[in-house]
């Protein structure tokens, strides 16, 4: 390829080449200066262009992989891979209504970030919507999502897709946004990696934005530190909550300010005590009955 390489291809691109034949014509015609002057045009044009790279994708850069479509049928059968067994009720009980804001919501809730997903440890345990967790249904952890949400998860290493059903709160980890079953994992073939770049979409559920929010500021194994903590952060705001939390590595004490409705005025929060107290925060859906 060296020995076919054209005078000028060392831009970058055409668009480059052509700037700086542009901006060259203002230069003297004195040779000495035209040389001098070149070279001060081509250093000015490409520190303009990578500073332009830096705020949108190069052009020549192959287009990220499109997430493929989740068929209907792959979507009927991750609802009957969570579902939960129908409790008889008592005689008399009036049939509930679905909720107004039960309706599809595709197109109003995305985000990419890195998924994880868990397993034996956590098998046969109680989920956080009180259903019993099996790593062999389509079901995720998400930390704002409301429980019942179908989301479309796509793996932006490879394509491949998933759709599980949010049953249970996580991941509490802050560059992770959503935590896979293992069955939901081996769909997108993310078993292996462990940690991938996702797209989460929501198909339908309730609505996203709307409940209770909670910004949580830190987990202390010791209770003395999560009380001081929380002394410290009542002379400013309030309430604040200590949740204790069980775990394979111990009892946790996590801290967490705030009741704010709405996810927007919780971000709000979050960014407040991000910049003004140096915490690294991270906002919880409240889910009803809030958490002591």
């Amino acid at each position: 390829m060296a020995g076919s390489e054209k005078r000028g291809s060392r831009f970058e691109s055409a668009e480059e080449r052509n700037l700086v034949k542009r901006l060259s014509l203002a230069c003297p015609a004195n040779r000495s200066k035209e040389r001098g002057c070149f070279v001060i045009v081509v250093c000015l044009a490409l520190t303009g262009l990578a500073a332009c790279g830096a705020r949108r994708p190069i052009s020549s850069q192959p287009p990220p992989l499109q997430p493929v479509p989740t068929p209907e049928t792959k979507e009927e059968e991750a609802k009957r891979s969570t579902s939960v067994e129908p409790q008889p009720k008592p005689a008399g009980t009036p049939t509930r209504r679905s909720k107004s804001s039960d309706i599809p919501t595709s197109g109003i809730y995305a985000e990419e970030g890195n998924a994880s997903w868990y397993g034996a440890p956590f098998h046969g345990r109680k989920a956080s919507n009180g259903e019993t967790y099996d790593m062999n249904k389509l079901t995720a952890a998400h930390r704002t999502l409301p429980f019942e949400s179908m989301v479309r998860v796509t793996n932006l290493s490879n394509g491949k897709s998933t759709t599980v059903r949010i049953t249970d709160r996580g991941p509490f980890v802050d560059n992770r946004i959503i935590d896979l079953s293992y069955a939901a994992a081996k769909e997108i073939e993310s078993v292996g990696p462990g940690v991938v770049p996702v797209r989460i979409e929501v198909i339908s559920g309730p609505d996203p934005y709307s409940g209770f929010f909670t910004v949580q500021v830190g987990a202390f194994k010791e209770r003395g530190n999560a009380e001081r903590l929380k002394e410290r952060l009542s002379l400013s705001y309030s309430p604040i909550l200590i949740q204790q939390a069980v775990l394979d590595e111990g009892i946790f004490y996590r801290v967490r300010v705030g009741r704010v409705s709405g996810e927007s005025d919780a971000q709000k929060l979050r960014d407040v005590l991000h910049d003004r107290e140096g915490f690294s925060p991270m906002v919880l859906r409240l889910d009803e009955p809030a958490q002591p």
